[in-house]
């Protein structure tokens, strides 16, 4: 049988740039190489795409300073090219690809930007879609989408750079008397918990505001619950399916950066201890969250689960979730009964499919 041809892209133009290299090392490292030829590319801080060699222990740090440039095709075909330039900036080789896998996080890597650029080369890739990719990054969309589709989630309200700048004491008693306090401040459009605070009293709001507002021109402020954090992957296009659920026991007051990548003492708890009413109550809420914001592919649903109610609420969508070797993602599929490998064999196959039933479709109206 035929290597099919990956296009690893890792690194990307975002506040999550370093969690992207480490989701890309644990893909490369579970990519089966009887199946796959793997092409790493790297997209510098600076927006430079950078191809590094075909093989198993790519340096990805060393790919993103020295490695080829690459542009996309200016003519899209059949097979799909990538045009691979010396470091003398002159034509070399023309690379085929099968189909991409981003392990891009945040901006310009999970935001539908990315997904627009793969579309209009033609190229398969894995993930959401442009649309479900751009509502998914945006937690205020994310929000609107889910109540409107009658599903539960905590109270919000959003906040533009430009209204903080000018009317900040309008705005904090805004937040006091629609949500009050504790509440989170976040970048609208960032995951990995990049610039967000938990916010107890007033004079946190200020900084905790001009904290997001360096990260993104959006922010959006919840209600702080006193829940437990549980997180569901699903997978699939058409017919998703949904995982076993699992627990974050943070290491710090909340999941923030620190107790996801650098402290050790987070926990994950897989499968979560819980009802099996309450299991089946989670994995239909992670479905209908997938299909109202046209996800495709995969994605991890975040909830909360009040500690005094029991009550369910759905936090946000993740369209490209972690894939390190501590990530929630893979871990509940493999605590599902799908192992790494496997699933992102998977992954691939819902790209492909997807990518042919687009090209399925008619491009020209014929009355």
């Amino acid at each position: 049988m035929e290597k099919l041809v990956v296009g690893l892209l890792f690194g990307g133009k975002s506040g999550e740039h370093e969690v992207s290299l480490r989701s890309a090392e644990s893909i490369l490292r579970a990519l089966d190489r009887n199946r796959y030829t793997v092409v790493p590319v790297g997209i510098t801080k600076e927006g430079e795409w950078r191809a590094g060699p075909t093989f198993s222990d790519a340096d990805f740090p060393d790919t993103l300073r020295n490695g080829s440039s690459v542009f996309l095709p200016t003519k899209p075909s059949d097979r799909f090219t990538l045009q691979i330039f010396s470091s003398e900036k002159k034509p070399g080789n023309r690379l085929s690809l099968d189909v991409v896998f981003p392990a891009l996080h945040g901006t310009y890597g999970e935001d539908g930007t990315l997904q627009g650029l793969l579309e209009m080369a033609n190229i398969p890739y894995v993930g959401a879609g442009v649309l479900g990719s751009s509502a998914g990054m945006d937690k205020d969309v994310t929000k609107r989408l889910l109540r409107d589709a009658g599903l539960p989630i905590v109270e919000f309200v959003s906040v533009l750079d430009s209204q903080w700048q000018s009317q900040a004491e309008d705005i904090c008693k805004l937040i006091e008397s629609k949500i009050g306090y504790p509440c989170f401040v976040k970048p609208a459009n960032l995951g990995s918990s990049v610039g967000i605070s938990k916010v107890k009293r007033r004079e946190e709001l200020s900084i905790a505001m001009d904290l997001a507002v360096q990260y993104d021109r959006k922010v959006i402020i919840e209600r702080g619950v006193n829940a437990r954090e549980i997180e569901c992957s699903v997978l699939g296009n058409d017919n998703p399916i949904a995982s076993l659920p699992g627990e974050i026991l943070p290491s710090n007051e909340f999941y923030d950066y620190s107790a996801k990548y650098i402290d050790e003492g987070s926990r994950l708890v897989i499968p979560a201890s819980l009802e099996q009413s309450q299991i089946k109550a989670i994995q239909e809420l992670a479905v209908k969250t997938f299909l109202a914001t046209e996800c495709t592919g995969m994605a991890r649903v975040d909830f909360f689960l009040d500690k005094q109610t029991g009550k369910i609420q759905v936090n946000e969508i993740n369209t490209i979730p972690g894939f390190t070797s501590i990530s929630m993602y893979p871990k509940l599929w493999e605590a599902s009964g799908l192992g790494y490998s496997e699933l992102l064999d998977k992954l691939i196959g819902f790209a492909i499919e997807r990518h042919q039933a687009k090209q399925s479709k008619k491009t020209s109206y014929e009355p």
